[in-house]
């Protein structure tokens, strides 16, 4: 339609239809805003199709969505980092953005370095990392409800709330003591990962070189006093014979709280297909790492060449803040940061999931962001804000919304009532019934 600026009757009917248009648009916007999650970093591609996109975001909301292992614990504790204090651009998880991104429970990793192991620290390293948690908990308790059963996890997505759980890092944590163990599980951790990066006095890592051929008898002890109490097992981490041993003895279902598939990604840290399957036999749940390193090749590859570049100014780092560790790990990533990685998209992440289904079975796979536990994220999953589009794309590729569901959180309920389950009809309390084992080790 044409116009002319000249007439003043015309041109003051068009800025009043203007501002009326205005007024509306901003009005749709505001309660589109309301609806949709918000991030500051880019989300899904401008081609997404809209329609599928709100049936994600409604299905998203009435699923509960589990993410199996958020290190954010590490700064809560030692930069005293509030959770409710907005951290987009530094961390990857606060509260708003946790319910941004529809969370209905969080596992808390209370992962011990292998310097807290090497000082003798390893369990009070623990201790101060469940002591954050709760503080969290009690600060916040209109957002958080700690949680230690399946039910508690129903009864806090019921009431609108996150259920904040615990899962222990590395079995080092444990001081080689069953006692200490049931202590542990008395404080609320649900899951323990047997090792990290290092070999402990009773278990291998997939990261070292072989110390037990597996779990040692002490280790498979361990395995049978978690299973009693009804702590999951979770094989992230393990070598491969480690990871076979456990299935060989444990009764309940294990987990793997951020792990992904290593045909498509060949990283010591991701599961090959034989024990996928074997995994899926004993009924358990892989939740898949988001960590582009750990599922994108061409990432791995290019983070072996650049650590052997680098190799230098990291061993420089080391020697320079040898009495810091918290030093150490800021100036790497500050070197890792100067000599950034290939980007990856979501699709990569998508493709993990896709296969553990497809070989292990939609009932056994999860997720596992290690959300501030690595560096870099892959694109349209830079932090926990972004969870729906996982629930996207797997519509996408034409995944019902009954296994969805079962993704996003179900298969992981499923394993803990089991273990809960087991727990129940082999004993009836947790010290009573216990080993008084502990592994004597000469440093």
């Amino acid at each position: 339609m044409k116009f002319s600026f000249r007439r003043l009757t015309l041109a003051a009917s068009f800025a009043a239809v203007f501002a009326i248009a205005t007024l509306a648009l901003i009005a749709v916007s505001s309660v589109v805003a309301q609806q949709t999650p918000t991030t500051t970093t880019s989300s899904m591609p401008a081609a997404r199709d809209e329609k599928l996109y709100q049936q994600a975001l409604k299905l998203h909301r009435a699923s509960i969505v589990i993410d199996g292992h958020n290190d954010i614990t590490s700064p809560m504790t030692d930069k005293d980092y509030d959770l409710a204090t907005p951290s987009v651009g530094k961390y990857h998880t606060d509260i708003a953005r946790m319910k941004q991104g529809g969370l209905s429970a969080q596992f808390f990793s209370i992962y011990v370095g292998n310097e807290f192991v090497k000082q003798g620290h390893a369990t009070s390293r623990a201790m101060d990392l469940i002591d954050v948690v709760y503080r969290a908990a009690e600060k916040y308790p209109n957002d958080f409800l700690m949680a230690f059963s399946v039910a508690d996890i129903r009864r806090a997505k019921k009431a609108n709330k996150i259920a904040a759980l615990m899962g222990i890092e590395n079995g080092a944590a444990i001081d080689n003591s069953l006692k200490t163990l049931r202590e542990f599980y008395r404080l609320g951790i649900r899951y323990m990962t047997l090792t990290h990066n290092f070999n402990n006095d009773w278990a291998d890592s997939g990261r070292d070189t072989a110390k037990h051929n597996g779990l040692s008898d002490f280790g498979k002890e361990v395995v049978r006093e978690m299973n009693r109490l009804g702590m999951m097992i979770d094989v992230s981490h393990v070598s491969d014979k480690t990871m076979s041993d456990v299935l060989d003895i444990t009764k309940p279902p294990v987990i793997a709280s951020h792990s992904s598939a290593r045909a498509l990604a060949n990283h010591p840290r991701n599961i090959p297909d034989d024990l996928l399957k074997r995994i899926a036999q004993n009924g358990g749940v892989v939740m898949v790492n988001f960590y582009p390193t750990f599922i994108d090749q061409k990432v791995y590859d290019a983070d072996k060449a650049r650590t052997e570049r680098l190799k230098p100014q990291y061993a420089a780092i080391r020697e320079t803040y040898k009495d810091n560790p918290a030093r150490i790990e800021e100036e790497i990533d500050k070197l890792d940061a100067a000599n950034p990685l290939p980007e990856t998209p979501l699709s990569v992440l998508i493709d993990h999931i896709e296969h553990i289904a497809k070989v292990a079975g939609v009932d056994h796979v999860g997720l596992g962001s290690d959300f501030d536990g690595v560096p870099t994220l892959p694109n349209g999953m830079k932090d926990i804000a972004q969870l729906p589009n996982i629930t996207y794309e797997l519509l996408d590729r034409g995944f019902s919304e009954k296994d969805v569901k079962k993704i996003l959180g179900e298969n992981l309920l499923r394993v803990m009532a089991d273990n809960e389950r087991i727990a129940r009809a082999s004993s009836k309390t947790i010290s009573g019934d216990g080993s008084l084992r502990k592994l004597e080790v000469v440093k």
